[in-house]
Order: structure tokens, then sequence, then C-alpha cells
């Protein structure tokens, strides 16, 4: 089979998966799917409340510094490529600039529990 076959056919399958995922699911909102559902329990409070953005900014800050870790791992291997020199380079460059982000999101306060 050649590139141009399977290249059309991964197209079309594409195509009828993602026009069935609209056709398929009716949600019937009713007020049992839409109350919050804590572990078989009656909520104990309101589960609309406002929550803290001090929580959502030390979650992006763990996933971005977790994706800069994961990234960073097949870096002995860079050794290996024809130009290791550059590859350290731009590696560097990546932990400059979100050392730098976390030095300025540290400075403006953004990290401070207690204000």
């Amino acid at each position: 089979m050649n590139l141009a076959a399977t290249f059309l056919i991964m197209t079309t399958l594409s195509l009828v998966l993602a026009t069935m995922s609209f056709w398929l699911p009716q949600m019937n909102a009713d007020a049992q799917k839409l109350s919050p559902y804590e572990c078989g329990f009656d909520p104990l409070g309101s589960a609309r409340l406002p929550f803290s953005l001090r929580f959502f900014l030390v979650a992006i800050l763990f996933i971005l510094f977790d994706l800069e870790i994961a990234l960073l791992l097949p870096l002995p291997w860079g050794t290996q490529l024809p130009t290791p020199h550059e590859t350290f380079f731009w590696v560097a460059m990546v932990l400059i600039l979100l050392t730098a982000g976390l030095i300025y999101e540290w400075a403006q306060g953004g990290l401070e529990w207690a204000e």
C-alpha cells in the first residue's frame, strides 16, 4: 500500500470517527446528572464555591516543571547527535528561560500564600 492510500484511509477514518463522536452522545441533563458527586454521599457544602487562583497557579507551575524534567530525561543521549554542542546550547536556553520565569513569578509574589 503506498503512502497516498495510507494517508487517505487515515484521514477518512479520522473524519468518520470525529463525526460519529458528535452524533452519538445524547446527554439528557437532569437534576441528578447535574448534581455534584462526593463518593456516594450528599455534598457537605456547595460544590460551586470559588476556587483560589493560587492553587491553580501552583498546579500550572508544577505541570510546567514536570514536563521540563520529562523533556530533559533523554538528554544523555544528546551527545550521540551530530551536533551535541548545539543541542546543549538549546537545552541551556530552555532552562534559562524557565528559571527566569520562575524567578519573575517568585519576585511578583505569585508563590506567596500569606499576604
